[in-house]
Formats: structure tokens, sequence, C-alpha cells
């Protein structure tokens, strides 16, 4: 489809982004929506928003010349579009009409996955279409307007539509979301399943595009889909590795987060984002060649704290410095001695490998649960505790007497936990 990509620069917003940058953004998203030709892009100064078409009625007529010259199939409004507004622009332009929610929407749509993505996805949808339904509305006015008086408005084929529609879309909605009560249901089981392993989990989040997949991958050896382009990652997805030191944990690659994230998507995948905050250690990746990653850092740490992120929790995080490779040697430089002070920092080039090492002993390091030295008394009927200790290395010294045996044991509270449970259990 031959595509507009439009960013309204409204006037008296507070933002942190410059509207040449969220261009580049918009056209990002809808580059990776397949099928759309980006035909022009631009930037459209916006002095006041007006109720009806968003744009004054000069600007109106000039983007309907471009779109009739251009033979435009699809314009994208960088922003949000009212359901009244959408209507009369696609009528004015002959044109199909996205707002940057309805976009994402649509990337997400493509890109989820597993079962949980696309129910999630259908749930965040047609919580979107319920505000959509504005189209009916200019026909329901007629019948209003017809005769028949109150009695024929309330049995109108207008109203009868309508709330057709809206009980189709309401009953889609319980539905979905009784599939999904079930899925989370499961996941729970497997997150509970998971805490028994005595492995710290590990989470990668970060800013769309910002090289989070790529991490993973040089991480795990692993394929997971890890393009520059924006929402490659949808479903998380989680491997165990091995440290060089041999120690193991677990890595989880989050969905990218955005600017202006669609509320019904925060909501949508709150659920897949809580493995987050199951986390023993969070890596922010950032792209530190963007020329808004301050802006990014800032929209991530927003998204975070809605997801229940605290301050208490942001002392688990570590920022990871990625994309050293695509800045100027003084800039690399610069950024590597500033994250060689920092312990929560560490600079790399996912792409060339560049720092990765340094990564690897961090996560060492922050995953290092203390450990207290305690003797246990077992009585010799308990040789299944004491081989469970063995297999778990975590036994420095060995006594036996006619009581049983003395056992010097260094552990942390989660191995002493796990130790009580199994021990209640026989």
């Amino acid at each position: 489809m031959r595509t507009l990509v439009l960013h309204p620069d409204l006037a008296r917003t507070e933002t942190r982004r410059s509207p040449e940058l969220a261009l580049e953004e918009a056209a990002g998203l809808t580059e990776a929506l397949d099928g759309l030709t980006i035909v022009e892009k631009m930037v459209v100064p916006v002095p006041k928003a007006r109720a009806g078409t968003l744009f004054g009625t000069g600007k109106v007529e000039e983007l309907k010349a471009l779109c009739k010259a251009e033979e435009i199939d699809l314009v994208i409004i960088d922003g949000p579009v009212s359901p009244i507004q959408q209507r009369n622009l696609e009528q004015e332009w002959n044109v199909k009409l996205l707002d940057r929610t309805g976009l994402i929407l649509e990337i997400f749509g493509e890109r989820a996955q597993t079962r949980e993505g696309v129910l999630q996805v259908d749930l965040a949808h047609l919580s979107y279409q319920k505000t959509r339904l504005v189209r009916s509305w200019t026909h329901l006015e007629r019948q209003r307007g017809g005769g028949g008086g109150a009695a024929g408005f309330l049995g109108g084929p207008g109203e009868t539509q309508i709330e057709s529609d809206r009980r189709a879309i309401s009953d889609q909605i319980v539905r979905i979301r009784k599939q999904l009560s079930k899925v989370v249901k499961t996941r729970k089981l497997h997150r509970a399943a998971r805490a028994k392993i005595p492995y710290p989990i590990v989470a990668l989040v970060g800013y769309t595009n910002a090289g989070k997949s790529t991490i993973f991958n040089r991480m795990t050896g692993a394929e997971v889909l890890a393009k520059d382009m924006l929402f490659a990652t949808l479903d998380p997805t989680m491997r165990a590795i091995t440290l060089p030191t041999g120690k193991q944990v677990i890595l989880s690659d989050t969905v990218g987060f955005i600017s202006d994230l669609p509320t019904q998507l925060v909501a949508a995948f709150r659920a897949t984002l809580e493995e987050v905050l199951d986390a023993d250690l969070i890596l922010h990746v950032r792209d530190m060649a963007h020329p808004e990653t301050e802006e990014q850092a800032a929209d991530v740490a927003e998204i975070l704290e809605s997801l229940g992120i605290d301050e208490a929790a942001q002392a688990k995080m570590v920022e990871i410095w990625n994309k050293v490779d695509a800045v100027s040697p003084e800039e690399a430089d610069a950024l590597e001695r500033m994250a060689e002070r920092d312990p929560r920092t560490v600079a790399i080039s996912a792409l060339t490998g560049q720092g990765m090492d340094t990564l690897f002993a961090a996560i060492e390091e922050l995953t290092e649960e203390p450990h207290e030295d305690v003797t246990l008394n077992l009585e010799y009927r308990e040789g299944k505790e004491r081989a469970w200790l063995f297999s778990h290395n975590l036994v420095l010294e060995e006594r036996q007497d006619e009581d049983g045996y003395h056992l010097d044991v260094s552990w942390t509270a989660k191995d002493r936990a796990q130790f009580e449970q199994m021990r209640s259990s026989h």
C-alpha cells in the first residue's frame, strides 16, 4: 500500500522529542509492517488542533491534493486521532487512516507468536475498536431526525446496528479474557516452577530497537529475530545460559518499549512484562548511538514505574550502553571511561562483541547472593538430605560420629529454603 506518514507538531505541547526524530520513528514503525511503501513523510505544524479534522482547512485541502497526486492508499498520523477526526479525514482524503495506537496494534498483531501474545493483541485491538464505532453515528443521527419520535429512534436500524456491533465486541472481549485467564494461570505455574530452580533470572529491557535481541543471541547462541526494525521481538523468550565461571542464569528477552505506548497495550502486556518484576537482575539496554538516548531511557523508566518497578527494585538494575561501535572513537572512549567508574553501567557492542566479558562479569557479581556459613547435624537416616547438600555443592567439610553427620555448609537464603522444603516433604 502506498503510504503517507505525518507527524503533527502540535503547538504548546510538552514533549521530550524533536518533531523530526519523532517522524523518523513513525516511519520506522510503518516500515515494520509488511506490504507498506512510504511514498512521503512530513512534519505538519498544527498551531491549533481542530476537533473535527485535527488539521486546519487549508492543510486538509493541501494534504488531500497530495494524496490524490501520489495515489496514497494509507495515511499514518503519528499521534492520537479521535474517531470523529479519523472518519472525517478518511472521507475527505478517500484513504484508510491509522493513528499511532492503531499502527502499533497492527505491528503487534503481525508479530505475536505465542498463544498469550495473540490473545493479548486481540484484546487490545477490540478495546480500541470499541471506541471507533463512531462511523455508525451519522446513520444513527439520521434515524433520530427522520420522524417517528423516540420510539422510532430506539428501534431504528442505526441503533440496532451500533448496539449489535458493541455487543459483539463486548462478547468477544469477555471470551478472550476467559481464555487469557487460563493462559495466565499456566504461566504462573511455570513461574512458580522456575522459582524452585536455583538459578537467578536476568531480564533484558529497553527501548525498541536498542539491541536487546542481538545481546540475547550473543549471550545464548539462540536465533531470536534480531533486525534493525521496531518491535522485532514481541513475545518474551527465556534461555538458560552458563557464564564463563560455570554459573548458570536464566536470561529473558522482553518486548521493546516505546514512547506513548498505547494504554490498551500497556494493560494487555502487563502480565507478560511481569517477568521483569520477578527478575533478580534487570539489564536496561540503551542505544547510545541514538540522538535521543536520554529521552528513550526516560520513557523506559516511566513504563517500568507503571509496571511497579519502584526505586527499591531499581537497585537491581544495570544500564547496558550498547552500540558503542556506532559512535565516533572519541565518544566510544568517553563512554567506556564513564562506564568503568560506575559499577551499574557497562559499555558494549552486541554486534562486535566488544565489552561482553565485562557484561558477563557484572552479571556474575550482581547475581551473587550473600552466603551464610552454618553447621548442620543430620541423623544417619537422613542420607537423602546429605546427598542433596553435596549435589548442590554446598558442603565445605563433613564430620561423622555416633550421632550422625555434621556438615559445615555455605548457602544462600534460597538454598536454605529449598533444603527445608525438600526436608519437610519427606
